[in-house]
């Protein structure tokens, strides 16, 4: 496995496939007749295959475009959505789409969930009876960013039904979905790496595993908390210069390819100065969920983040504003001089 400076592990494509950790089961017995010898027991590891068939349980702006990317894979795909008109195109695109969450789940090798927060998860997965319906054998991709006692949550209730569980927010918005290049920050046994290697292939350009199960999610809400904190500080500096009688564009290219810079500026930078935010690439509603999200984390850990704590504020006034649906970029409103 090859680190990186993330502190990750990229999955190496070099790695032999289906390794498992062994089970424990009775060798033929080597015993010639008359001959007193012990029974030999021995470590049998039987290769688990290659998930070939996948359930996306919602198909948002995240869940479609991975749906169809999974299918032009080669996975066979069911779909399921609790608004079933987002879920009826991926028929076009050679998806299956099921009429309830357990008529998706029932003989996929794997399970993704990409739902709005850990709530929504645990209503399909429990209430609705998804996780029960799951194949023995099958592994649940929880790709959802829900938080850590969510996540918790979630993996407690995937061990007590027996089911393997990977934990793997996906970071990325609407158009690296849609292009296969999502990157898939994945935590879970070592033994479930190549099971899941063709869905994460297929949704992702890269993955990089974190260690046990709630590592992914944590060094999502990290990475997280320097995107929305990046957004905010953007927003307040455009709405700074709209009132100062600087156009916006003049500061974006000021800093334009200098050490200033970053591509996430420029993208959502051209968005404000447009003051232009259809369509969402991420919806201001849940980079506002995320941001909080981040706060709950850091409150559980023992830390204040004031900044955070500045920007859901300004999120959610944003969002009162009528600018929920809108992309996460229009998180400028609150700073706008009216």
């Amino acid at each position: 496995m090859e680190r990186d400076q993330l502190g990750g592990q990229r999955d190496d494509p070099d790695r032999k496939q289906g390794e498992v950790a062994p089970s424990l089961g009775h060798a033929p017995s080597l015993c010639r007749p008359g001959e007193v010898q012990a029974a030999a027991i021995r470590v049998q590891a039987e290769p688990m295959a290659a998930i070939s068939s996948v359930a996306v349980l919602g198909t948002g702006i995240m869940g479609a475009p991975m749906a169809r990317n999974l299918r032009a894979a080669g996975l066979d795909v069911r779909a399921w959505n609790r608004t079933p008109e987002k879920a009826q195109a991926l028929g076009d695109a050679g998806v299956e789409v099921a009429e309830r969450p357990v008529d998706a789940v029932v003989g996929a090798d794997g399970v993704v969930t990409m739902l709005a927060d850990g709530a929504a998860v645990e209503r399909v997965m429990t209430d609705d009876g998804a996780l029960a319906a799951m194949d023995d054998e099958a592994v649940w991709i929880q790709t959802s960013t829900v938080g850590v006692s969510a996540q918790a949550r979630l993996a407690e209730a995937a061990a007590e039904r027996g089911t393997a569980f990977v934990d793997a927010p996906v970071l990325g918005t609407r158009q690296p979905a849609e292009a296969g290049e999502l990157i898939v920050l994945a935590a879970g046994e070592e033994r479930l790496r190549d099971r899941c290697r063709p869905v994460f292939d297929a949704i992702g350009s890269q993955t990089r595993w974190l260690g046990d199960v709630g590592s992914a999610t944590r060094f999502k809400l990290v990475l997280n908390g320097w995107i929305v904190g990046l957004v905010e500080t953007l927003a307040e500096t455009l709405g700074l210069a709209r009132a100062l009688h600087i156009e916006p564009q003049a500061f974006l290219s000021a800093i334009e390819g200098g050490p200033l810079d970053c591509a996430y500026a420029q993208t959502k930078g051209a968005a404000m100065a447009d003051e232009s935010f259809e369509p969402p690439a991420f919806p201001l509603r849940l980079a506002a969920k995320d941001a909080r999200l981040v706060l709950e984390a850091a409150r559980e850990a023992g830390l204040t983040l004031p900044l955070m704590r500045a920007t859901c504020s300004q999120f959610e006034r944003s969002i009162e504003q009528g600018h929920g649906d809108e992309d996460m970029a229009a998180a400028y409103w609150a700073s706008r001089q009216r």
